[in-house]
């Protein structure tokens, strides 16, 4: 995970692996209403997969990994669990 920190706002950036699950993957969360597809992460020139959402300075927001067949997982970067969720606080 990777982060840019403005003013009033924070753009964070979720990363996983190419080939890591080597399928489709979402990052749903609190910020987008949990649905698939909004936050797909998507190649980039290093290899690895990314999306990157700007999300309010000083806010915590819950988030998961979604890949094909309703496999979800955790990003064990997150600044901490929630129950079943990773945690971010920006």
């Amino acid at each position: 995970m990777e982060r840019a920190l403005r003013r009033n706002s924070a753009k964070v950036t979720f990363v996983l692996p190419a080939d890591i699950p080597a399928v489709e993957v979402s990052v749903v969360g609190d910020f987008n209403d949990w649905r698939p597809g909004v936050r797909a992460v998507a190649p980039r020139k290093d290899g690895n997969r990314a999306v990157t959402v700007e999300l309010p300075r000083g806010s915590t927001h819950s988030f998961r990994y979604l890949a094909a067949g309703d496999h979800r997982f955790n990003d064990d970067t997150a600044d901490d669990q929630e129950g079943p969720n990773s945690r971010i606080h920006t």
